[in-house]
């Protein structure tokens, strides 16, 4: 369980004097300090590397220093107050957020496009082919969103399938097992199931729903209303590493960086790149204009949230607005 942030305050004569010498000493020893930003092993959030190793954030003036995780332990240390930043799909943000951490989105990296996916076993060809039959997905995870969206495209309802709850890296095993008919997993897990059950294949991707998961730099509000100025400058690098990994002629050096930081062979890391739609800021700047369903973040963001209360992931509905920060991706896009 996250843990949850509790503040006090100080109130009248001499207190509040202390108070706010507290908070004026805290923000210039702060304001001293890099910016600290964890991020784990997605290919729209090791794309951060490349300006890591470029030297490009001392050349844009800020000091930020990015700190590697396992995705969870990325969430949970920003939970804990250990960093400023930290990258995580808009879903996870306001589950973070409902259990104590609040957040701020404040720009897109990119949106999952065809890397999370949900794979039949052989002789199962499509989603249709599921009906009364078993599917293991992690509840509350976005792959159990993304199959419940599939299920509805197909005329089909949630009940008309059995879901079983499994952890996501234990899904090549779980569909190898025979047990299920259809398993949901992301990249690399999900190629190491299909790997491991020869004829098995993707039924359903995150290309069929544009949208429906997008990844986000996402800060304490703390941060944010304290140094504005330099995650303002952090954002504003941000189009110079899209068109790096984009640009054919410094691509391979791009991939080369980001296939180091996870140690997989630039030619594999390839392959994961296609399954990740990078946003420019510009990208960014219309999605992030309010309005409905999945080609806007906050859409997405309410459709995420209504599937979290459904599920029992948290109890309360979450104010979205309050989540989403566009002021520093419009001020930086192009």
């Amino acid at each position: 369980m996250l843990s949850e942030a509790v503040s006090k305050r100080l109130v009248g004569g001499v207190k509040a004097m202390v108070a706010v010498a507290a908070v004026v000493g805290a923000q210039f020893s702060w304001a001293a300090q890099p910016l600290k930003v964890g991020y784990s092993d997605w290919p729209g959030w090791v794309a951060w590397q490349v300006a890591i190793d470029k030297g490009w954030f001392k050349q844009a003036g800020v000091d930020v220093k990015f700190e590697w995780f396992d995705y969870s332990a990325s969430m949970e240390a920003f939970a804990a107050g250990k960093i400023d930043g930290v990258t995580m799909t808009n879903g996870d943000a306001l589950v973070t957020g409902a259990t104590g951490a609040r957040s701020v989105m404040i720009m897109l990296t990119d949106y999952s496009n065809g890397n999370d996916m949900i794979i039949g076993k052989p002789g199962i060809k499509s989603l249709k082919d599921l009906k009364g039959k078993k599917v293991a997905v992690e509840f509350g995870l976005v792959e159990h969103l993304l199959l419940l969206n599939g299920l509805k495209k197909a005329g089909l309802k949630d009940k008309d399938v059995t879901l079983v709850n499994a952890k996501t890296n234990e899904m090549p095993q779980v569909l190898a097992s025979g047990d299920v008919a259809a398993v949901g997993a992301w990249q690399p897990i999900a190629g190491q199931a299909i790997k491991g059950l020869p004829g098995s294949r993707p039924l359903y991707t995150s290309a069929d729903e544009p949208g429906l998961i997008y990844d986000v730099l996402a800060v304490s509000p703390t941060s944010l209303a304290a140094r504005k100025a330099d995650w303002q400058k952090v954002v504003g690098v941000w189009d110079k590493v899209v068109s790096y990994i984009t640009d054919p002629k410094t691509q391979p050096d791009a991939v080369k960086i980001m296939a180091a930081r996870v140690g997989v062979a630039p030619e594999a890391y390839t392959q994961f790149l296609k399954g990740t739609k990078l946003l420019s800021l510009k990208d960014g700047k219309a999605i992030m204009v309010k309005g409905e369903g999945f080609k806007s973040l906050h859409g997405s963001t309410k459709i995420a949230d209504d599937f979290n209360v459904a599920n029992e992931v948290y109890k309360k509905a979450q104010p979205i607005d309050g989540y989403i920060d566009a002021s520093l991706t419009n001020a930086a896009a192009k």
